[in-house]
């Protein structure tokens, strides 16, 4: 019999669910809006509903093993969600406690991010790597550290945050209410906003006047550069320069093989990490140049999100 794993990944916006075996080939996926269920227990009965629903699609010879769920503000050793700023469910939400009893298998629940890297080193371009470190560019900005072949986890659950590092005092807003996160400039938001700041500061022709702050993401960034647009050029840029000196300042602490980057923005291929190599290995400490490599994740034409969670179960058999 064929074991197969559940992963969900639970977004601000989406719920994404699929049925994954070990190898990641996926048996089905469905995704639905987080943001219709503002009470927590409705949401379960939806996402116990979905879950369901694929079992039903899977021939007799099929078991499900686990499932694994990757999601803001996700306490790994306690279960829960706590006071994520981007989900209706506010406070700590019990999660696990409560998702037990719809379901008698293995649960497991972690941040988004490190399910990324766990998934990374199961599913994607990490296999044989003991030490690396994965970076979510999506709405946000998430982070997933291996060392010597264990995620961090750290104290209580909470290590790894990158994204919110201060990295200017007093300097643009991020969500948690703070100013001059990482994430406010490096992150599919943070690429708008450094557009926007742009063409407020420069006379220079740009087809990304054309569009509102609501309607302009990546891929009309990413077209803009490649069509020429010195704005989206610059915009890059001045992104790919954030992110890899801090990504040298990241090294210095876990001293990763290998730094892969995964979401949105990284889809953007040259663009983002043509300047995040070039001022990564500016940055770098001599004793680090040429021992960190930045890498696309092995996910990226994957749906990644659904196979960081399964990676999770995986991960505990």
């Amino acid at each position: 019999m064929k074991s197969i794993a559940v992963g969900v990944d639970i977004g601000g916006t989406l719920t994404k669910v699929g049925l994954v075996d070990r190898a990641g080939d996926l048996y089905g996926n469905l995704d639905f809006r987080t943001t219709d269920f503002p009470k927590f227990d409705d949401y379960l009965d939806e996402l116990q509903n979905k879950i369901e629903f694929l079992k039903g699609q899977l021939r007799s010879n099929f078991s499900i093993v686990g499932i694994g769920i990757g999601a803001p503000n996700a306490n790994y050793y306690r279960g829960t969600i706590e006071h994520a700023a981007n989900l209706k469910w506010k406070n700590i939400v019990p999660f696990v406690e409560k998702f037990r009893k719809r379901f008698d298998l293995p649960i497991y629940i972690t941040n988004d991010a490190n399910a990324a890297a766990i998934g990374e080193n199961i599913y994607g371009n990490a296999h044989d790597m003991k030490d690396f470190m994965v970076i979510t560019l999506g709405t946000g900005l998430g982070s997933g550290i291996v060392s010597n072949g264990k995620l961090i986890y750290g104290y209580d659950a909470q290590a790894g945050e990158l994204g919110h590092v201060l990295i200017k005092e007093g300097g643009r807003q991020c969500g948690t209410g703070r100013r001059g996160c990482l994430e406010a400039y490096v992150s599919s938001t943070g690429i708008k906003r450094t557009v926007f700041y742009l063409l407020s500061d420069s006379m220079a022709d740009s087809e990304l006047r054309n569009y509102s702050f609501r309607d302009l993401h990546g891929e009309i960034i990413t077209k803009a550069a490649e069509n020429g647009d010195v704005i989206a050029q610059e915009a890059f840029r001045m992104t790919g320069e954030i992110l890899g000196k801090w990504l040298a300042n990241f090294v210095a602490f876990s001293h990763p093989e290998a730094v892969f980057l995964l979401g949105g923005l990284a889809k953007s291929g040259k663009w983002i990490f043509e300047p995040t190599e070039k001022y990564l290995d500016q940055y770098l400490l001599p004793y680090y140049k040429n021992k960190v490599k930045l890498l696309p994740s092995g996910m990226m034409d994957k749906n990644a999100a659904i196979l960081g969670g399964a990676a999770l179960v995986w991960d505990h058999m």
